[in-house]
């Protein structure tokens, strides 16, 4: 199960994509803001697995049964922070209203002259990250995601700002560690989703909404290994043009020796998924796990 998201098939081909990102730069926000209402149906009719997986996520948040408007006003948030990634990642931020809240842990440990950790998850947009690196200017947000899972969108991004494309690390290889560390010792930023495990990637099962899910130590473990603060990202989308990115120091400087790193690890986990929560409650139709995150093997 800890690898199904990325077994999922990417929905729309390269030549739709860049077609759609050229017709959203050429005509503006406003004017191509009509196709969301297509891709909410679209995937409301043609995407079974992630309507599934939508209606057993807002049951939980909720405290009721989902119904078919709930489920497309997920699907329509999702289309909306799709359609706002081709406006955040080549920086016209001027059609976007972006509240940012709790900048001042991030300004004072960046003072120090060290970089931390940006602790992301797939509830809202961590593309709004970009909005946070406008404005600190002289420390750069370099990403790690993985790759493959989404190439025909990542391509059509990565033509819009391909002075970005250094600033991506991809994860599991030799030279990721190598390359965070010294992102980090730059005093710059590294942003992580903590909420998807993937493959053998040590996880720790904790509850969440009411009902045990697994979750990545990934994150903890290299901040446990680096000595580095953790701050967690929710950049959240409020409807229409308006963002509001949520942060909070998570962990100062983690610390444990080697022997004990498992277990600070998964209570840091499960400190990371008490905030996800409270988040996740907050706004439930940004989350954008469209697959079976409970491994409940939903029909």
């Amino acid at each position: 199960m800890s690898a199904i998201w990325a077994t999922e098939p990417e929905r729309g081909s390269r030549a739709a994509i860049h077609f759609v990102t050229w017709l959203a730069l050429r005509l503006g926000r406003s004017a191509t803001r009509w196709l969301l209402v297509p891709l909410s149906f679209y995937f409301f009719a043609f995407a079974p697995k992630a309507r599934r997986a939508s209606r057993a996520f807002l049951g939980r948040a909720l405290g009721r049964r989902a119904g078919g408007p709930d489920i497309l006003r997920n699907f329509h948030a999702f289309a909306a922070t799709l359609h706002d990634r081709i406006y955040l990642r080549c920086g016209r931020f001027e059609a976007l209203d972006i509240a940012i809240d709790g900048a001042a842990p991030v300004d004072a440990i960046l003072a120090r002259g060290r970089g931390c950790i940006l602790l992301g998850s797939h509830l809202g947009s961590f593309e709004a990250s970009h909005a946070l690196a406008r404005q600190l200017t002289h420390h750069p947000i370099n990403i790690v995601m993985h790759e493959g899972v989404t190439q025909n969108t990542d391509a059509a991004l990565d033509r819009l700002a391909p002075e970005l494309r250094p600033h991506m690390i991809a994860p599991g290889r030799p030279e990721t560690m190598l390359r965070i560390k010294e992102c980090l010792d730059r005093g710059e930023i590294v942003g992580i989703l903590g909420d998807r495990p993937f493959g053998s990637e040590k996880s720790t099962i904790c509850p969440f909404l009411g009902v045990a899910a697994r979750f990545p130590q990934g994150p903890f473990r290299l901040a446990l290994a680096l000595e580095v603060p953790v701050v967690l990202f929710f950049g959240l989308y409020r409807g229409a043009n308006h963002y509001q990115i949520c942060l909070e120091e998570l962990a100062g400087r983690p610390t444990a020796a080697g022997e004990e790193r498992a277990d600070a690890a998964a209570r840091w986990v499960e400190r990371y998924v008490e905030r996800l929560e409270h988040y996740a409650r907050a706004a439930p139709y940004n989350w954008f796990n469209f697959y079976d995150f409970w491994d409940e093997g939903l029909r």
